[in-house]
């Protein structure tokens, strides 16, 4: 697989990651052995970039995580980048969540992140949510202890404006911004992408496929009562059905060059922009290398910019999180 840079001195990495959370929580029910031979796939076609954080599960992904790197042994785990994050807590069995940010908080959060995940190094550490009330500056700085102390090896910032990541950055380079991109959430092309350009920051692409709902696989009827897809604003009532018929439009330009809808979203989103990576979450190896297939897809400028024009964010139904979602996000 093609690979990109994290950060303006980071190591390599695929162009297209895995996003680990769905292996524990939040769209229906999980299967560890299900998931570690889908992670063990994914090391094999080339994936080398593992996404994750000590809320996914309340500690449960990066758990599994670990289990899977301790038993792919060391020269597996010298080609993983493990990612994961701090700064939501939140009480099992409840979406809602608060936000800590304190420099306490950050040193007990990355010891129990190195402990869950088996490893004596964090390749890249995010604050997953932003507590206005405690300054950037000092979360960067707690952080940056933790790079000094070899805990750490990048520093990652998600979902934060771009005055934060300014300020972050004057404290201590910011390896990779992540944050939700995709063809029906491109609000980072609103100055966000341009400034991690400048910046030398990897832009990591959450959600990539829309929750899935780009790949046109999706039955909101059929998700488990535990999927949170079910009360997602873009999923319900008439926003679905607005959505669903820009899926079909991407569905028809996906079969026309005999590919997948989720394969185009994820080209489109490799072609928009060197310095992002995009890091789709899945539980099942055909889903996976589908996935990763997308990275050997070239799309044409006209074809981005058809794609452009068939996802504008106008025509985009509903808000990307129910309220509770947006807590720690800002604008």
């Amino acid at each position: 697989m093609q690979q990109r840079q994290l950060g303006a001195e980071g190591p390599l990495t695929s162009a297209i990651g895995l996003g680990c959370m769905g292996m524990s929580e939040f769209y229906g029910a999980s299967d560890d052995e299900s998931s570690l031979r889908t992670l063990a796939r994914a090391l094999e076609i080339g994936v080398t970039h593992f996404d994750t954080a000590d809320t996914y599960g309340l500690g449960h992904n990066e758990s599994l995580l670990g289990r899977f790197i301790a038993s792919a042994g060391p020269a597996a785990r010298a080609r993983m980048q493990i990612a994961t994050k701090f700064g939501i807590v939140r009480q099992a069995g409840q979406y809602e969540r608060r936000i800590d940010n304190s420099p306490a908080y950050i040193r007990q959060a990355c010891e129990a992140s190195l402990k869950r995940l088996g490893v004596e190094r964090i390749d890249l550490y995010y604050c997953h949510r932003r507590n206005p009330d405690v300054p950037i500056e000092e979360v960067v700085g707690a952080m940056k202890e933790l790079v000094v102390a070899g805990k750490v090896g990048a520093l990652g910032l998600s979902e934060v404006s771009a005055d934060s990541l300014r300020r972050a950055h004057a404290v201590h380079p910011i390896a990779a911004l992540q944050s939700e991109y995709s063809l029906w959430s491109r609000g980072p092309e609103d100055g966000m992408l341009a400034l991690c350009a400048e910046l030398g920051t990897a832009f990591v692409a959450y959600s990539p496929l829309g929750r899935a709902f780009l790949t046109g696989t999706v039955d909101v009827k059929a998700l488990a009562d535990n999927d949170f897809r079910k009360h997602n604003p873009r999923f319900v009532g008439d926003a679905e059905a607005a959505n669903r018929q820009l899926v079909q439009a991407l569905d028809a330009f996906a079969a026309a060059r005999g590919l997948a809808s989720s394969q185009i979203a994820l080209a489109w989103l490799l072609a928009k922009h060197p310095h992002v990576l995009p890091i789709p979450g899945t539980r099942r190896i055909a889903y996976l290398e589908n996935n990763a297939h997308a990275a050997e897809v070239a799309l044409s400028p006209a074809e981005v910019a058809e794609l452009d024009r068939l996802f504008d964010p106008a025509k985009v139904a509903g808000a990307r999180y129910p309220d509770a979602g947006f807590v720690g996000i800002e604008g």
